[in-house]
């Protein structure tokens, strides 16, 4: 994706951006990547401050502004577009985003997931694990397509809470694995090294690949 060393990144979030400063802080001004903007559905998240910090251009998609959730969409895409973007990232984003978007950024659109994936998708992901008496708990950062957490698996990270009763429990755990996890993800995007396995249609490989022999 980024044969040059250089990887422009945009971030959609929602909330309190806690995945996007942990961008701002791993990856940001590092080995050719830069975070141009962040964009939010939310007036008020505090994403827009902790982007307004480290000087990173913002802004604001009200979902009431717009017709129809396919004309935000398409406002957003082109917004990011215009900025360069070559890797989307959704950092807590909570809209659901249209198939035209999805389509439009494939291969170039990642989310964090926290799950293990295909386990527990959608919305109280750490509920439903909690719910099912799960022992061993992680993160997926992962491809998104039209689906609910369906698109293909990048990396993941699983740590073992056997005892964990709550999800702001399992939340403090999962955190710095969230965002070490999405970090790496980005820094192998900007090295080229994020690719589709020849011989799995759903296996994506993000390593360096083999030495000839």
């Amino acid at each position: 994706m980024s044969p040059s060393g250089h990887l422009r990144v945009g971030v959609l979030a929602s909330g309190a951006g806690t995945n996007l400063q942990a961008l701002i802080d791993g990856v940001h001004g590092t080995d050719g990547i830069e975070l141009v903007c962040v964009g939010t559905d939310k007036p008020d998240a505090p994403a827009l401050e902790r982007a307004a910090a480290a000087a990173i251009p913002t802004r604001v998609f009200v979902r009431d502004d717009f017709p129809a959730r396919d004309a935000r969409d398409e406002a957003i895409s082109a917004w990011l577009r215009e900025s360069g973007v070559q890797l989307v990232v959704l950092a807590g984003y909570m809209q659901l985003l249209s198939t035209g978007f999805t389509d439009a950024w494939a291969g170039r659109l990642v989310n964090v997931h926290p799950s293990l994936l295909p386990a527990f998708p959608g919305i109280r992901a750490i509920e439903q694990a909690l719910d099912y008496g799960v022992k061993v708990f992680g993160v997926t950062v992962h491809l998104v397509d039209d689906g609910v957490d369906t698109g293909q698996i990048l990396a993941q990270r699983a740590i073992d809470l056997p005892s964990a009763r709550t999800v702001a429990e399992v939340h403090i755990f999962l955190r710095p694995l969230e965002h070490a996890l999405l970090c790496d993800v980005v820094r192998r995007y900007a090295r080229g090294t994020v690719r589709p396995d020849p011989d799995h249609p759903r296996r994506m490989l993000i390593g360096d690949p083999p030495l000839p022999s």
